[in-house]
């Protein structure tokens, strides 16, 4: 069974870059846009890993956090993307479960190897 991908992000141009570059890999991949649907994707599908935007305008990343942590049978794990300079939201992204966080721009060979690093290891669980 394929492994499911959530990614979040306002940017459409992130979202088709990484929507591609994981279907490549094998993956199954979702995409959301907002929080709302963010957080009706991770109800639905159960994605093994979430990879969340920190800026989104209406419900940010910190806030779609919080809201998945919150949910009952729901084991998805989350990444956060970010801009530079926003240290105190990670830090908080963090403490709130978050595995780690990649600044944006980032190099999108880290990105895809963190995350078959990780769905690997958890697969191994």
């Amino acid at each position: 069974m394929k492994k499911k991908l959530l990614i979040v992000d306002d940017q459409f141009g992130i979202r088709v870059l990484l929507n591609e570059v994981f279907e490549k890999d094998g993956y199954e991949t979702l995409q959301a846009s907002n929080g709302k649907q963010a957080l009706k994707l991770v109800t639905e599908e159960h994605p093994d890993l979430i990879l969340l935007d920190m800026k989104i305008p209406g419900m940010d990343g910190l806030e779609i956090l919080r809201e998945i942590k919150k949910m009952d049978n729901v084991t998805s794990d989350v990444i956060m993307m970010t801009a530079y300079g926003e240290l105190e939201m990670i830090n908080e992204a963090m403490q709130l479960g978050a595995l780690t966080h990649f600044a944006k721009p980032f190099d999108i060979d880290e990105v895809r190897e963190e995350v078959k690093n990780y769905l690997a290891a958890k697969q191994g669980k």
